[in-house]
């Protein structure tokens, strides 16, 4: 065995800085974290090359003392930590006194720094760790650091840094979220000599979120709001329609701190439930503030990990935070024309026949994909900050059924006075057996999928089937006791195979809670007696089916969450299909239950109405 001896200090400091400089990211991360730590109230940040060849920071803080700025760049030099008292409350972001000298090891740095009130500032340069000049310095109050040739003594490490790009990439997503935590601070990202982003730095988080990721993102977006006891949590969610294909739109933060914390992504996420499709994320900007001896930030060598003394307090405050926002959310999607749409027909002369309003993905997007343009004042604002708009419900259009030869189509009525229509609705509204006055007038059924409404000046196109899927979600979900059931006079064969087979006798319990009776048919086939009452019985094989592949792919689900995803699949079967002709009193109370807001989402996340504003319609015909 080879002798054992203590390594250079050099090495030692090599291996140290691995730890805490991964990439230019980490670098800007931890010089940014020391900026605010000094109280500064304007960053600036600049990047070449995706930060391997060159970084600055600029701050406007406090600076460094003279006598101080050698030591800074000594390992664990800090001045925000005097014991291991203070480990119980750590109120700043950086506290191990590592940041400086980790990467001065792996780089070539140029420090510029001077104290308010000082005469003169202190300039520095080191190679390797190694100050090699120290001159005096002309220079504003604050601190500036340029980080050059990154890792140019660790060859090792640089073979596995990616592209330009992808580095940029990774520094640009830690300036985000530097930015984020604290936005009193205005931030100044500049990269190859643009200005990717600036925020404000009034203190608001709103004006955080617009000016960096943009009005459509911030005009998705819920507030959120809780408080209780030791914790409360602020920021905002977005609205189910507006969730994304990945987590990369979370954002927590723990008394400031930017952290990732899987207590924290499991309540948000929890709190969507049943409104996202599989695969669906929400986005969220949250901050977190709870006592500082309530937390552990001490448990990870970058501080992007905590750990909280009490996990269920941490996960209760995000869950009810963004359940109430969701609860309160009256928003629908929109539907919008296109300005590029607007300015093509306005530009013909033939009509077309183009239909600028259908196939309208989920979240009010357009056909192409992209998000429809939104209504903002002269400053570009969106109006009303990000709060939802409220559908007004004091509008009593006039409106009486008409009879067709097919089916009853509701249709408007328009007369000189009030009261001449208020006498000739009295004298038909007998034909449906519906009351005098109404809050809403049905205008009809579109293509035998899409209910037309018409409330308050606004147009509302209802998804008959996800409406209907909702409705009969929420009842099998509330219901106490086994789903009513029908029996079959005819028993249904389905032919499952050995595998399903086996997870229909091993669930068998299950499948009775749910209204199914099933008895084994030989060896690979089953007979169904009875299935849930609102099931077809032509679509009782199909129904199992789907059932048996939802528990075959459930296995890392909650008993609950698995309960949840079967109960979807039953409400989606038993739902009104689209292409089917609906009765009146059908589409009535499908009406009623989507404008009074009961039903906003199907049970896997899709919208089941979208606006089309008396606005938005005058701006395409040209009437504004």
């Amino acid at each position: 065995m080879a002798r054992i001896l203590q390594l250079d200090a050099h090495v030692a400091d090599l291996i140290a800085a691995g730890e805490v400089v991964e990439r230019p990211a980490s670098v800007v991360k931890e010089l940014m974290e020391n900026a605010i730590d000094a109280g500064a109230t304007a960053v600036t940040v600049e990047i070449k090359n995706g930060g391997m060849t060159y970084i600055r920071v600029t701050d406007n803080g406090c600076g460094i003392a003279s006598d101080d700025a050698q030591t800074a760049f000594l390992r664990h030099a800090t001045s925000k930590l005097r014991d291991e008292r203070g480990l119980e409350a750590i109120t700043t972001l950086g506290f191990r006194g590592e940041a400086l000298a980790a990467i001065a090891a792996v780089s070539r740095i140029e420090l510029l720094t001077r104290e308010a009130g000082a005469p003169e500032g202190t300039g520095l340069v080191l190679e390797g760790g190694t100050v090699t000049e120290k001159t005096a310095a002309g220079c504003p109050d604050g601190t500036t650091i340029i980080v050059r040739d990154l890792f140019f003594n660790t060859p090792a490490r640089l073979k596995f840094m990616k592209t330009d790009r992808a580095e940029g990439a990774a520094v640009s997503a830690q300036i985000i979220c530097c930015a984020l935590s604290h936005p009193e601070v205005s931030v100044r990202y500049l990269k190859d000599g643009k200005e990717e982003c600036h925020t404000p730095g009034d203190g608001l988080m709103s004006s955080c979120v617009y000016s960096i990721f943009g009005r459509d993102f911030a005009g998705s977006l819920l507030e959120a709001t809780t408080s209780d006891g030791d914790i409360s949590v602020s920021g905002f969610v977005s609205s189910p329609s507006a969730a994304r294909g990945n987590r990369s739109y979370q954002f927590f933060f723990v008394n400031g701190r930017h952290v990732k914390s899987k207590t924290l992504q499991a309540a948000l996420e929890q709190a969507y439930k049943n409104t996202l499709f599989t695969g669906r994320f929400p986005a969220c900007v949250l901050y977190v503030t709870l006592r500082p001896s309530c937390v552990d930030v001490n448990v990870h060598p970058t501080k992007t990990e905590v750990k909280f003394l009490n996990e269920h307090q941490a996960f209760d405050g995000v869950y009810y935070a963004a359940r109430s926002s969701l609860e309160g959310e009256t928003q629908r999607p929109l539907i919008t024309l296109s300005p590029e749409t607007s300015k093509a027909l306005s530009s013909e002369r033939q009509p077309t026949t183009t239909n600028t309003y259908s196939n309208v993905t989920n979240g009010g997007r357009l056909p192409d994909g992209s998000p429809p343009p939104q209504i903002t004042d002269r400053q570009g604002r969106l109006p009303g900050g990000f709060k939802s708009r409220v559908p007004s419900l004091t509008e009593r259009p006039l409106y009486a059924p008409v009879h067709d030869e097919t089916r009853i189509a509701y249709q408007s009525l328009k007369t000189p006075d009030d009261s001449a229509g208020v006498a000739f609705e009295a004298e038909t509204a007998s034909i449906a057996d519906m009351p005098a006055r109404r809050e809403h007038r049905i205008v009809g059924e579109a293509l035998d999928t899409y209910i037309i409404a018409e409330q308050a000046g606004t147009l509302w196109l209802i998804d008959k089937h996800a409406a209907h899927e909702r409705i009969h979600f929420d009842r099998l979900k509330n219901q106490k006791q086994v789903t009513m059931s029908q029996l079959l006079m005819t028993p249904v064969i389905c032919q499952l195979g050995r595998e399903d087979m086996a997870l229909v006798q091993e669930n068998i319990t299950l499948f009775e809670q749910l209204g199914f009776q099933i008895d084994a048919f030989g060896d690979e086939s089953v007979a169904i007696r009875q299935i849930p009452a609102d099931i077809l019985m032509d679509g009782a094989e199909a129904v199992l089916e789907e059932l048996c592949t939802i528990l075959r792919r459930s296995g890392a689900l909650s008993g609950e969450a698995r309960w949840d995803a079967l109960l979807q699949s039953i409400a989606c079967k038993a739902a009104i299909k689209a292409g089917r002709a609906s009765e009146p009193m059908e589409i009535e109370t499908l009406v009623k239950r989507v404008l009074s807001g009961d039903v906003r989402y199907c049970p896997h996340g899709r919208p089941v109405a979208v606006e089309l504003t008396k606005a938005a319609l005058d701006k395409y015909f040209k009437r504004t």
